[in-house]
């Protein structure tokens, strides 16, 4: 079958791979229908972090399961099914807490010797803990897809940071960085009853998807200039509740800046740079809380899914770009340079 593999900084390939097969009877095999590009494989991409040459990439994607293992009880052959980034067994101690991400069994999809979701099949470990059934008929609706796609990470990541940040009904809302998982935590806080959103981004199209997932208003500086504006927009007080999407020193020092004194904020950017942006003194001082991290997925799927199917939210707006399998190097290229938001890959 057909894989995306990367070799070294920004050399991306779609080569020939082993087709996978059940090796445990607690696998599955789901051919892929749709995966998706990352910001965060794009550190991989840059060479930021690091790779063995012709390993697999991608963590998201859904499609339809084409064979289960014998002790597999909770999907079938042809059920259509999302997976959340990390698999996990569903039954240690922390996936039974709802922290899938530290499950003890679980994994990275595109780790050395397992499958990437960019490819046109995945071998799924611990299929039962790990997939979730998607209703059958959504395979024919490729806008539907396009939406429970965002299920196997963007979407359920803006939640955890929603909650992380403790958004509430009424509460004001600031979310640092306009990148998918920034604007699906726009979408997140909507959803959870905030009455004023305010999104932070430079890029027009960006924050356009940022006012109609539910922004109320936008920033477009940096820096100190962003922490003025906020605090305007606040009467001097700044958010109860700020998401940091970002992950760089200057992203988590702006979050801390416009936090409400006893307010929180909710970090899920993956941290990269020299140092951490935090000051324990002033959040010390001003009662700032800090939650977030890892996002685990697979338990916000059953309470996120409903509302995708009824039309509730619709985070499908996050993806800009459509491309074939073997048009995934160019994806990568295309989110690099930044004239594409999130790159969506179809397989048939």
């Amino acid at each position: 079958m057909r894989a995306t593999t990367i070799h070294a900084p920004f050399d991306m390939r779609v080569e020939d791979v082993p087709e996978p097969m059940v090796q445990l009877p607690t696998d599955a095999v789901v051919r892929v229908l749709r995966a998706c590009i990352c910001g965060s494989d794009l550190w991989a991409y840059r060479g930021e972090s690091a790779r063995q040459p012709g390993q697999r990439i991608g963590h998201e994607f859904l499609g339809i399961v084409e064979e289960a293992g014998s002790e597999v009880a909770g999907v079938r052959t042809g059920d259509l099914v999302v997976a959340p980034f990390v698999w996990s067994d569903g039954v240690c101690d922390y996936c039974r807490e709802g922290l899938t991400t530290s499950c003890v069994h679980g994994g990275f999809w595109g780790a050395v010797g397992y499958d990437g979701g960019q490819g046109e099949a995945v071998r799924v470990p611990f299929a039962d803990g790990t997939l979730v059934r998607l209703p059958k008929e959504a395979a024919s609706d490729d806008h539907l897809l396009s939406a429970l796609l965002t299920l196997s990470d963007v979407m359920g990541t803006g939640h955890h940071a929603a909650l992380g940040a403790g958004v509430r009904k009424g509460a004001t809302v600031a979310v640092v960085g306009d990148g998918a998982v920034g604007l699906c935590a726009v979408l997140a806080a909507k959803r959870l009853g905030a009455e004023r959103i305010i999104a932070l981004g430079r890029h027009e199209t960006r924050t356009d998807i940022a006012r109609r997932f539910g922004a109320t208003d936008v920033v477009a500086a940096r820096g100190e200039d962003a922490v003025a504006a906020v605090r305007e927009l606040t009467r001097g007080q700044g958010a109860h509740a700020v998401v940091e999407a970002v992950g760089t020193e200057q992203s988590m020092r702006t979050a801390v800046d416009i936090t409400r004194d006893g307010g929180a904020i909710g970090f899920v950017g993956v941290p990269h740079g020299s140092g951490t942006g935090l000051d324990l003194g002033t959040m010390f001082d001003r009662n700032i809380a800090l939650r977030g991290g890892v996002a685990p997925v697979r338990t916000y799927i059953p309470e996120l899914l409903p509302d995708i199917l009824d039309g509730t939210i619709d985070p499908s707006p996050v993806f800009d770009l459509t491309v074939d399998l073997e048009g995934v190097p160019d994806g990568y290229k295309a989110m690099d340079e930044r004239t594409a938001l999130k790159v969506m890959v179809t397989n048939g």
